[in-house]
């Protein structure tokens, strides 16, 4: 019998995926937006520099969760809405749009 030789199929390159911090930060700047706010505001109310908050929304800073709380406090929303929104954000942009389901997603985060 003839042996069939199986010839390695060509990947081909993937786009990398979206990083976490720049999903969080398009969320906290959406979430700031859509309650009318300043940066200087929201950032006075979490006790970070306006500076610094520019910086996580633009996906420049990896904020500890301490400052993400805060952040999040400020804008009255809970860290499961915020981590919910990013997640769903995540999936939207993946490649492939990976399925993961929200629980999974904050076992990652936690």
């Amino acid at each position: 019998m003839a042996e069939i030789i199986r010839m390695p199929t060509k990947r081909l390159p993937r786009e990398p995926e979206p990083l976490w911090r720049d999903a969080l930060g398009e969320q906290l700047r959406r979430i700031r937006h859509d309650r009318g706010e300043r940066l200087a505001d929201t950032a006075e109310r979490a006790g970070v520099s306006p500076q610094y908050l520019s910086e996580m929304e633009r996906g420049l800073k990896e904020p500890s969760s301490e400052m993400i709380a805060a952040v999040a406090g400020a804008l009255e929303v809970t860290l499961v809405e915020l981590t919910a929104a990013v997640v769903d954000e995540l999936r939207d942009r993946a490649p492939g749009h990976a399925a993961v389901g929200v629980r999974t997603a904050l076992v990652l985060v936690a």
